[in-house]
């Protein structure tokens, strides 16, 4: 059981481990040595998250969720299997600590009449300074 929170568990069952052969550091080891470590989640059939929070992950993190609605996350920052492993559970708890924030709804503005003003008087500035580079004509 993975603990994110207090409310939010995720159960073992459902993560979906794989092991290949890194590129990372490891010297001649790399070719032996199967230490990248890739998990695989099916947040979509999951009981651990909310709709709400399910549909929030997938609009934050396009690119590590599948057509499939699995939360894909790789790991291999070590030479160490199980030290890629503990990372991948680590950016786990991220993502989700990351997607239970509900985000601020952004409150449409006006530009202040002061604003307005100073856009006017700059545009007239500049319009100016064009004018007078121009050759001026001859009449």
């Amino acid at each position: 059981m993975i603990f994110i929170n207090e409310t939010i568990q995720i159960p073992d069952e459902e993560l979906e481990w794989s092991f290949a052969r890194s590129g990372g550091p490891g010297g001649q080891n790399v070719n032996k040595v199967a230490s990248k470590a890739t998990l695989r989640w099916n947040f979509s059939n999951s009981n651990a998250l909310t709709a709400e929070i399910k549909d929030r992950l997938q609009v934050k993190y396009p690119s590590r969720v599948t057509n499939e609605g699995e939360l894909v996350i790789t790991s291999q920052k070590t030479r160490d299997q199980d030290r890629n492993k503990q990372d991948c559970l680590e950016k786990l708890r991220e993502i989700i600590r990351a997607v239970l924030v509900i985000p601020k709804p952004r409150k449409k503005t006006k530009p202040t009449k002061a604003s307005k003003a100073r856009r006017v008087a700059d545009k007239r500035h500049k319009a100016i300074n064009r004018a007078k580079r121009q050759i001026p004509d001859e009449d």
